[in-house]
């Protein structure tokens, strides 16, 4: 039994080491859209066969391959990416190595030591230009005893990146605990966001976590335009994917791409110009129409409330309006009015039970109050879901006299996003 055991093990020594033999590192370009220059490369593994060039992914998910020659594989593309890139010129910008929390955190454990900066040492390499990439898997030890050993590839001078934020197990403990400098977005995520508000909205909150944690945002897998332009839209400042380029055995001029990114940019930039200047057209035409029938109300020595409202509605004033709900505040907040809300036949429902409420709480309030009182004009919010339909909408806001907001909320436009 034992001789056959050893057999069986020298058979698998014998098929790492031609594995090992076939190794090769190819590298993916990652772009910044603020200076439309590749910005740095990800690593990543590919084996060659007779039949070409292939990724090593599935032996890495392979649970019947022992870790310890994953990770004598892994060191091997490691070193092999490390060397090649210490010999090529600084203006190929970073490189981005691929990390296995459980695996750095056990051989620190160990031996004390983490042989990706012995090599960093050997090749003589600046840390400033490695990101260590820590992967989507799970970690069973405190997520403490993580964060200090990623703080020593940090204190080295290295950048820190999480992969796949918003999947599996890169949860919001290990993004408060590592603290990145960069959130890799799973591209799954960027997919459904195109016919689902509920992921969309996500995919933009991780654009306000990373401006909280002083991050910056890279969306992967980018592969089509209409991927650019959400990944644009959500707030990355880096993009990757094969829009651009599949992995490849050799780094690239860093402006390779800087037409594509150029020409993504400019398409985004006029949409958004024209739909900011649809929605401020808007405003103008509601606080002209708001102020015509203010001044009435004013010359009577009416308040404004209910039948402000209803004068507006009556009026047809707002017939052509994008408006699907309606309702006034005094600037503390407090809703002075009903809401009055467009039902599909075109009227409206008036809806009481909102009176009284208090709105200073959401983030909007106190800014726009203030605003109001250094220079009453009608605003627009940025688009957003309801907090009742979950149906995405802007707000305008527009003065009221001197101690009162409207707000008029409508539905985004048609291909907004």
């Amino acid at each position: 039994m034992a001789e056959a055991q050893r057999m069986q093990d020298g058979l698998h020594e014998g098929l790492y080491k031609d594995m090992i033999s076939r190794l090769v590192p190819y590298y993916q370009p990652i772009l910044a859209l603020d200076t439309r220059r590749i910005m740095g490369y990800e690593a990543l593994g590919r084996i060659r066969s007779g039949e070409g060039v292939r990724s090593v992914g599935p032996f890495f998910a392979d649970k019947t391959v022992p870790m310890a020659e994953q990770i004598r594989v892994d060191r091997n593309l490691r070193e092999q990416a490390l060397a090649k890139f210490a010999a090529c010129d600084p203006e190929y910008g970073k490189l981005f190595i691929n990390l296995k929390p459980s695996w750095i955190y056990q051989t620190y454990v160990a031996t004390g030591e983490l042989p990706t900066l012995q090599l960093l040492d050997k090749y003589k390499i600046d840390p400033r230009r490695v990101v260590i990439e820590i992967t989507e898997e799970s970690f069973l030890g405190p997520m403490e005893q993580l964060r200090a050993v990623v703080d020593l590839y940090r204190d080295y001078g290295c950048l820190i990146a999480i992969d796949d934020v918003g999947s599996g197990f890169s949860s919001i403990d290990r993004i408060a605990q590592i603290q990145p400098h960069i959130l890799k977005i799973d591209i799954h995520m960027l997919q459904r966001s195109e016919c689902h508000s509920g992921y969309y909205g996500v995919m933009r909150s991780f654009s306000t976590l990373a401006d909280q944690i002083g991050a910056s945002l890279l969306v992967e897998g980018v592969e089509t335009e209409q991927d650019l332009q959400r990944a644009i839209e959500i707030g990355a400042r880096y993009v990757q994917g094969y829009l651009f380029s599949p992995a490849v055995a050799n780094f690239r001029p860093a402006l390779s791409f800087a037409g594509l990114l150029e020409a993504g940019l400019d398409r985004r930039r006029a949409r958004m110009l024209h739909v900011e200047r649809h929605w401020s057209a808007e405003a103008e035409r509601v606080q002209l129409a708001v102020d015509q029938v203010w001044e009435a109300f004013a010359n009577r020595g009416c308040a404004a409330g209910d039948d402000f409202i209803e004068a507006l509605l009556d009026g047809l004033l707002l017939a052509d309006s994008p408006c699907i709900r309606l309702y006034l505040c005094n600037k503390d907040g407090i809703q002075m009015s009903a809401n009055y809300q467009r039902v599909s036949d075109g009227t409206w429902d008036r809806e009481p039970q909102y009176q009284g409420h208090n709105w200073s709480w959401r983030p909007y309030f106190i800014p726009l109050s203030a605003q109001f009182t250094d220079r009453p004009q009608a605003m627009v919010s940025q688009t957003y879901t309801d907090l009742d339909s979950f149906d995405r909408i802007r707000t305008i806001s527009v003065p009221v006299g001197s101690s009162c907001i409207l707000f008029l909320d409508a539905a985004e436009l048609e291909g907004e996003r």
